[in-house]
C-alpha cells in the first residue's frame, strides 16, 4: 500500500487511539461517574408532580395539544435527547486551556485537537449510556402509562438519527463557543448566557408548540416560529417531537434536512473559529 493511500487508515487508528484512551480515562473514576449519573434522574419526580399539579389547577384537558401524559412523556424523552446533545465543561475547558497555555500542546503534536475533543465526548456519552442505560429502562418501565404506543419502524429510525444529529450539533456548537478563548480573556459570563437561552429555547424547560400565538412584532410570526429559526430546539424538543408524533411525513424530513444543516454549519464554523483563533495565539502559561 502507498504512503498516500496509507493516510487516511493511519489517521483513523490514531481517533481509534484517542477514543480508547479517553474512555478508560472515565472509566478510571466510575464510583463518582455512576453517582451524578444517578443524582441526574432526581429532577422526573419533580416534574412529574409539577405538571400533575399544573393540570389539576384547570379544567383544560390539553394545553398546546399536549395532555398531562403527553408532558410527562415528552420530558422524560427530552432527558434522552439531552444526554446526546450536552456537552458538560466543553467550551469552558477549551476556553481554559487557551488561557492557561495547554492548548499550545495540540499546536506542536500530530493531533487533531477538534478531533480530540471530538473522541473524547464520544468516550464521555459511551460510558454515560452504559452507566445509564439501567435507570433509564427502569424509569421509562415504571412511566410507561404516560406514553402512547410504540411508534412505526420509520418513526423509530428517525428519532435515532435525531439523536445522533443532535450531539453532533451540541458538540459543534460548544466548542465552538469554548473557542471565543482567542478572542476574549474571560468567556464564562457568555458561556452562562449562552445555557440560559439554549435551557429555555431548546424546550427542555417546556414545550416549544406553547410558545405558539405570542406574538413577536413580526406579522404572522409567533415566538414559536422565532425560535424554530435557531438551531437550538434540535437539542432537545425535535427528537422528542419525532417519537411522540408530532413531526410527520415530509415535515420531518425537511426538519432532518435542517438538522443535518445545522450541523455542517457548526462544524465549518468551529473549524474556522479553530484555524483564525490559532494563527493568533500566543502561547502563554504553563
Amino acid at each position: 500500500m502507498s504512503e498516500t493511500a496509507a493516510r487516511p487508515f493511519a489517521g483513523l487508528r490514531a481517533w481509534w487511539t484517542m477514543l480508547s484512551i479517553c474512555i478508560e480515562e472515565r472509566l478510571a473514576y466510575r464510583g463518582d461517574f455512576i453517582l451524578g449519573t444517578a443524582m441526574r434522574f432526581l429532577p422526573i419526580v419533580t416534574q412529574v408532580f409539577l405538571w400533575t399539579a399544573v393540570f389539576g389547577a384547570t379544567a383544560r384537558g390539553d394545553i398546546a395539544g399536549y395532555s398531562r401524559d403527553d408532558i410527562v412523556a415528552y420530558y422524560l424523552l427530552t432527558m434522552v435527547a439531552r444526554a446526546f446533545s450536552s456537552m458538560p465543561g466543553l467550551a469552558g475547558g477549551i476556553a481554559r486551556s487557551v488561557r492557561d497555555g495547554s492548548i499550545k500542546k495540540y499546536l506542536v503534536q500530530p493531533v487533531d485537537y477538534v478531533g480530540y475533543l471530538l473522541a473524547a465526548r464520544i468516550a464521555h456519552k459511551l460510558v454515560y449510556y452504559l452507566v445509564a442505560a439501567l435507570p433509564f429502562a427502569a424509569i421509562f418501565f415504571v412511566c410507561r402509562g404516560f406514553f402512547p404506543p410504540l411508534p412505526d419502524a420509520t418513526t423509530v429510525a428517525a428519532f435515532v438519527l435525531s439523536l445522533v444529529l443532535s450531539f453532533l450539533l451540541g458538540f459543534f456548537m460548544e466548542a465552538t463557543l469554548g473557542m471565543l478563548g482567542f478572542w476574549f480573556l474571560e468567556v464564562s459570563s457568555v458561556i452562562f448566557a449562552y445555557m440560559l437561552v439554549q435551557y429555555l429555547l431548546s424546550g427542555h424547560m417546556f414545550p416549544i408548540d406553547m410558545l405558539t400565538g405570542i406574538p413577536t412584532g413580526i406579522p404572522g410570526v409567533s415566538l414559536a416560529d422565532l425560535v424554530r429559526w435557531l438551531p437550538f430546539e434540535y437539542t432537545a424538543y425535535f427528537p422528542a417531537a419525532v417519537w411522540l408524533g408530532k413531526v410527520r411525513g415530509w415535515a420531518l424530513v425537511r426538519a432532518l434536512a435542517i438538522e443535518a444543516g445545522w450541523v455542517v454549519a457548526m462544524a465549518l464554523c468551529c473549524r474556522l473559529a479553530w484555524r483564525r483563533g490559532t494563527r493568533r495565539y500566543s502561547a502563554f502559561g504553563g
